[in-house]
């Protein structure tokens, strides 16, 4: 699955990924391969890039949105730090 994070200053994070673990407004949800197409709002809190099975890297997020479709997930925040 393919992963960017963007922010409205930078591009964060653009690659492959195993997962990713995001903060929705009614809790956290992951994304794996080939995760149906969704569009989900974002809270602040921490998301959680799952590289592979045993290698994870977290950022500190603020608000915004999420899109998954054709096996690629965008991740659009008002800001991001990693943590």
């Amino acid at each position: 699955m393919t992963l960017e994070i963007l922010t409205p200053e930078r591009k964060l994070f653009s690659g492959d990924v195993y997962g990713v673990q995001l903060p929705g407004i009614d809790g956290l949800f992951e994304v794996l391969d080939k995760h149906a197409p969704l569009v989900s709002a974002l809270k602040t809190g921490t998301l959680k890039i799952l590289k592979d099975k045993h290698s994870t890297v977290s950022y500190s997020i603020q608000s915004g949105f999420a899109e998954v479709l054709n096996n690629k997930t965008t991740v659009l925040v008002e800001g991001a730090n990693e943590a």
